[in-house]
């Protein structure tokens, strides 16, 4: 596989793989009112994440998500080995909405017809900002329309993760490039 296990190989079999779950599960874990996909599409680039074997090694770290002609969300995610400048590694996937009230709840897909749980759990007002996640608390992401986000807005997205009952303290914050390097 020309990714070596890239992105969402373990994500799209979440079942199968046993990550540490960082959420307290007593917790109700919900997600943002309504999401408008039109919005939400566009770069992202990775502020923090959670630990996980399929992001080892990956910094510089984005997702591209881009609305297709068959309903379904193109994603691509590069990650660049093992420094901002690294050698460039992309996984191209796809998602669906699985919740259609709300556009919050979707799955994706990297790997043949496994899907990992993708739901929106917080969204700044003008999408610059997103907090990710899924039910049991093995992932989490917090993502940026900017390579770098204020001191301020960090400690209000990790104190926001903290009320939804996730560790914290486990996050991993990937180097991002100075400049654009699209």
């Amino acid at each position: 596989m020309r990714l070596s296990s890239f992105f969402i190989a373990a994500l799209a079999a979440a079942g199968c793989a046993a990550a540490p779950v960082n959420r307290d599960p007593s917790v109700p874990l919900t997600t943002v009112e309504r999401v408008d996909l039109e919005r939400y599409q566009g770069l992202w680039y990775e502020i923090a994440r959670l630990p996980n074997r399929f992001e080892k090694g990956c910094e510089g770290v984005t997702a591209e998500y881009a609305l297709r002609e068959d309903g379904l969300i193109g994603v691509v995610n590069t990650c660049r080995k093992d420094a901002a400048d690294g050698a460039v590694k992309q996984a191209n996937g796809r998602a669906r909405i699985v919740d259609e009230d709300t556009n919050a709840k979707l799955e994706v897909s990297f790997f043949g017809p496994f899907w990992g749980d993708y739901w929106i759990l917080d969204l700044a007002e003008d999408y610059s900002l997103s907090l990710v996640g899924e039910p049991q608390g093995r992932y989490l992401w917090i993502l940026s329309r900017t390579p770098s986000i204020s001191d301020d807005v960090l400690s209000g997205a990790v104190a926001k993760l903290n009320s939804f009952g996730y560790d914290t303290s486990a996050l991993y914050f990937p180097q991002q490039p100075p400049v654009d390097r699209q």
